[in-house]
Formats: structure tokens, sequence, C-alpha cells
């Protein structure tokens, strides 16, 4: 069966094809100064190399391989990729992740340590852009993982073609390319790959949720429905985060009980649609938590939208409209409504237990 954009889901990509999807991030005129391709050795990532060596870089590019150590075939099939490497005409470089693997969470770790060395190569090599080869499947596994999590909009709207990486851009080129597709071109033009045995390991939550796909793609949940999701809640995500800051920049008011606080004028927040008062409100801590690092103190942690929805909108909105005052913590910051305002402060220390003032 055909795709909407009439190719088959298991058609190598065609040179022009692989190069119409590269161009804009390497191609001659592009906006970066050079980029990291990351390639783990998969089909995946070995079709990005491959690809962009077809096409023909317009600015300066190298490869390169994370040995997270995890596995003892993973340093040969780092050498591997090297190998191809070479013969493609790319500078290669292996980032190993070294010291004590953390017991639990390991894969969120090992994503976590893998965009850190990849930005540090980049920064080394003096490039802003890390390029990926997450694809069609990889960006509906991700909505359906953040769906199990209860995830809101942000979290399902799944990852963006583009998106900051601690002063770089991350670029996902192949996000709407089926993964059969990219195996299909590996075959097609005999570039070798490599298959992780942790993607089918039924210890991870994605490699169980991968099982399921072709279940849901039965019922009609396709992998492209799933990503078409994804695409509009990313759009309404911009539209709405866009409103919140509006109407945040729109309800802060001056300080009268001195530094250290962020008032906002609660009557106008009370007014806005829930959806936009959440959002501010969520926007309010994360700069005031910013204001805080900057004065040399430990920002707190990001809040929780459960407990920001369970706060915010059950206590903190219904206290402004009835002129009642609530005070409760959320992120390590005191929210007091009241007198018309609802104020941002650092939340006091915790009382250790067992110590009762007398």
């Amino acid at each position: 069966m055909s795709r909407p954009d009439g190719s088959s889901p298991d058609e190598p990509l065609g040179p022009a094809e692989g190069a119409a999807l590269l161009k804009p991030w390497i191609g001659r005129g592009a906006a970066y100064r050079g980029a990291v391709l990351a390639v783990s050795g998969g089909p995946d990532s070995t079709a990005l190399m491959g690809c962009a060596a077809l096409c023909g870089a317009g600015i300066p590019l190298v490869v390169a391989t994370v040995d997270h150590g995890l596995r003892p075939a993973s340093a040969a099939e780092a050498e591997e990729v090297a190998g191809l490497a070479a013969r493609l005409g790319f500078a290669h470089r292996v980032l190993a992740w070294t010291g004590p693997k953390p017991p639990a969470r390991l894969q969120e770790a090992a994503r976590a340590a893998r965009y850190r060395l990849l930005a540090d190569l980049a920064r080394e090599a003096g490039v802003d852009l890390v390029l990926t080869a997450h694809t069609l499947d990889d960006q509906a596994e991700t909505v359906l993982m953040r769906l199990c999590a209860g995830s809101g909009p942000a979290g399902l709207a799944g990852m963006a073609p583009a998106r900051a990486l601690d002063g770089l851009t991350l670029g996902r080129p192949f996000l709407g390319i089926p993964k059969a597709r990219l195996v299909a071109t590996c075959e097609d033009q005999g570039w070798p790959f490599v298959r992780d045995p942790s993607n089918i390991d039924p210890r991870f939550g994605r490699a169980r949720l991968r099982r399921l796909l072709p279940l849901l793609a039965e019922e009609g949940l396709t992998a492209e429905r799933l990503a078409r999701l994804a695409a509009r809640l990313r759009r309404d995500e911009a539209a709405l985060g866009d409103a919140a800051e509006a109407a945040l920049s729109d309800l802060r008011r001056s300080d009268p009980g001195g530094e250290g606080r962020l008032v906002l004028d609660g009557t106008g927040l009370a007014a806005l649609p829930e959806a936009v008062a959440l959002r501010s409100i969520a926007l309010a801590v994360v700069a005031f938590q910013g204001d805080a690092g900057r004065q040399g103190e430990a920002p707190a942690y990001p809040p929780r939208l459960e407990r920001l929805e369970r706060i915010v909108l059950g206590e903190i909105l219904p206290a402004l409209r009835q002129g009642l005052p609530c005070r409760r913590t959320v992120a390590g910051l005191l929210l007091a409504a009241g007198g018309g305002r609802l104020t941002l402060s650092p939340a006091p220390p915790r009382r250790p237990p067992g110590l009762h003032s007398t």
C-alpha cells in the first residue's frame, strides 16, 4: 500500500529525495557553519550518513558515534561506522560514555549523555548543528510513550523537527520518513548496518510499545496519524505559548514589597481562559527560577503538569475569582493569592519532621 505522498512504505530513498531532505540542513547556502552527524551504526543513522555523502554537503561535516559501553559489541560497532565513514569521505569520532551507569532509567541517562557528548564535539569542531536520524516510527513511539505517561499537549507534540541543544541546533531531517524506507535505502546502496538488540528488549518501555504499533495500525492508529497528531499539537502549543507570553507580559506588576518576588495582576489572570492562565503561571515560575539562578541561588525544578493543574486550576484561580486568600507551593516557590494579586516568592524551608514550635 502506498503512502499519501505516493511512495511505498519500504521504498528506498532515491538520491534526489535524500538530497531534498538534507539540503535545508547541510546543502550549499545552509544557515549553519557545519554539522555533526550522529551515527550509531543502525540503519536509520547509516542512511543519514550515506545520503549526506550522496548529496554532497555544502558545509563541513563530522560523523560521531557514541559508545555507551552498555553492550560488549558496542566498541566494534563504532569501529565499523568509522570504516564506512572513511569510505564515504567523512572524518569520524568515537565518543565514549564513561563513568558509573545508573541502575534505573538507564535509557534516559544514556540519551542525556549522548546529547551532551554530541554537543561537546560540535563546540570543539566549531559547528552549530547536530543531526540525528529519528524517523516517523520514532515519533509515533514517542507520542505513545508520553500518552501512557499522562503527558499534556506539550508532551504529545512529540519531537520537533528542530530544537535548541545547549546553544546549538538539533535537527531531525528524517522525522517524516518510515524506518522501513531507511532500511531499504541501506540495503539498496550496500551500506552495512547493525541492529541494536535493546530495540526489541522487553525490559524497555519503548521496545514494548514498538510491538504494539502494528496492532494499532490495524485499527487505524498508524504511525502517520500519530505523527500528524504531534504536528497539530506542536502548532497549537506554539499559539498557546505566544498567547501566554503576551498575557504574562501584561500581567506583571511592580512589587511594592521590594525585590525577590514576582507579582501578577490576579484579576486579569483569573479572567483569562484557563489554558492560557495555566501556561502563564508556568512561564512565571520558569522566569522566577531563571532570576533565582542569576542571583546565585539554586533554581527549583520545573513544575509538573498534574500538580500545576491541581493547584492552579483547582485552588489558585478559584481563590482569585472569589477574592479569597490562598497559599500553595509549586516547584520550590510559594504562590500566594490575595488582594487582587498573585505573588511568587521562594518557598520557606520545610520544617524537619518531629520539630515543632513551642
